[in-house]
């Protein structure tokens, strides 16, 4: 029994793992280093383009909740992120070489995993395929894939923070804390008065940006979205979002500043933070420019600035099943966020979830489908019965849960009670699995 995965990322990996432990045999296909995306760097698998954050631990927090399901299904990418994590307050954060390096070699030292490091230009025939072969899918590999699907791919912009290098910093301007005082005292803090805020602001508008190509509409994922894109929407935008100073008193004065930028540790040794929130299309030139007129960062010398890249992902409610698979080509399963999901954690559920269906249609077995209460039944309902006219890629989030009946409650105890429910219901999908794989041993 053999499945061919396509793409090393950290789908692509998770469906690896997962397709080994129900017992088959992988080929998993990697174009690095032979040939780089737009936005890789990084000889590794697994790599991390953009921030080093796994995003929110807690409960409340549907992000959070889906990490618990995969924790407690034997995820590599949450073993991975759990062995390599940083001080980030309430967010799972990843030293991002550390991270890549524990799943590299996990992979490799599995048997029944064969690493090929090769580019795939065309998409097989007569074999199981999952492709995992991300948001920057080849120009030839995408063309097959459209030939397959039938329409035209709906893309979307996503964009990359700069990372800092923490010498650089200044730490008689800057304070260590986190809001509310939630967690460790593990984010920076630039404050800024009134007229600093309003000065950084009109920069941003009236900063250079890097330009889409002619033949490409700029779509921009409202969950990453451009800092200065958000700034050209009103002048108090940011300091309601990614620069709002609520629960950051400046602890020399006792007064919360008009508006606080944090910086958030990139790293295990705390060498490199990374501006939060702050994905830019802005020119390298502008981006030194203005970001050294933040408060402390004055002397910032960048480890990695911000950048801009076209990311790709087809229709799922119209192309896909539920269990993942093209509707046009039933051999060919796909996962992360070519499939329609956004982000780290969904995409590496995607690829968990794509391993087991795989394996089970190779055994020539029905799929096991998740419950639609747990936070990866939720997404599987979202890419099966989103509005086809209207999809685009989507973060995991309560609202996708099945509401709770008859229940009235506060906002916070509501999103408690929908995790509670999901993390009930998963042994009755897993566990039968996990018993099969215990039998096949």
């Amino acid at each position: 029994m053999q499945i061919t995965i396509i793409g090393a990322g950290l789908a692509g990996c998770e469906a690896a793992w997962q397709a080994a432990k129900e017992g088959c045999d992988v080929k998993l296909y990697e174009m690095k280093p032979l040939r780089f995306s737009p936005a890789h760097e990084s000889e590794k698998l697994a790599e991390l383009v953009c921030s080093n954050s796994l995003r929110g631990a807690g409960m409340n927090n549907a992000v959070g909740c889906l990490k618990e399901e995969m924790r407690r299904i034997g995820s590599l990418f949450i073993e991975a992120a759990d062995a390599t994590a940083v001080p980030a307050g309430g967010a799972l954060a990843v030293d991002r070489d550390e991270f890549s390096s524990y799943i590299g070699d996990k992979i490799t030292a599995e048997p029944k995993i064969e690493l090929i490091r090769e580019e795939v230009t065309s998409l097989p025939t007569g074999e199981m395929v999952i492709l995992a072969s991300g948001p920057l899918t080849s120009a030839a590999l995408s063309a097959d894939l459209a030939r397959l699907t039938g329409s035209e791919h709906l893309y979307f912009y996503d964009a990359i923070a700069p990372i800092v290098e923490a010498d650089s910093i200044d730490y008689e301007i800057v304070w260590r804390a986190s809001r509310y005082d939630k967690g460790g005292a593990d984010y920076l803090n630039c404050p800024l008065s009134k007229d600093e805020y309003d000065n950084f602001v009109q920069a941003l508008i009236d900063a250079d940006k890097v330009q889409g190509r002619e033949f490409e509409k700029l779509i921009h994922f409202e969950g990453c979205m451009p800092i200065e894109e958000m700034a050209a929407r009103g002048p108090q935008t940011l300091s309601f979002g990614p620069m709002k100073p609520v629960g950051l008193p400046d602890p020399r004065s006792g007064k919360i500043p008009h508006a606080v930028i944090q910086l958030r540790q990139d790293n295990r040794h705390a060498s490199l933070f990374n501006l939060v929130g702050f994905q830019t299309r802005l020119t390298y030139p502008e981006q030194q420019r203005i970001f050294r007129t933040i408060p402390g960062l004055q002397n910032a010398k960048f480890a990695r600035l911000g950048s801009m890249h076209r990311n790709t992902f087809v229709n799922a409610p119209r192309c896909l099943t539920r269990t993942l698979q093209l509707k046009s080509a039933p051999h060919i399963c796909l996962a992360g966020q070519l499939s329609g999901v956004e982000g780290y954690v969904e995409s590496a559920a995607c690829g968990l979830l794509a391993g087991i269906f795989s394996a089970y249609r190779l055994r020539g077995e029905a799929a096991p489908l998740p419950p639609a209460e747990t936070a990866m039944g939720a997404l599987l309902t979202h890419l099966a019965e989103a509005d086809t006219e209207n999809f685009q890629p989507m973060n995991v989030n309560y609202g996708l849960f099945p509401p709770l009946e008859g229940r009235k409650m506060k906002r916070a105890d509501r999103r408690l009670a929908m995790a509670d429910r999901a993390l009930t219901a998963l042994p009755e999908w897993w566990e039968p699995i996990a018993a099969k794989r215990r039998e096949n041993k």
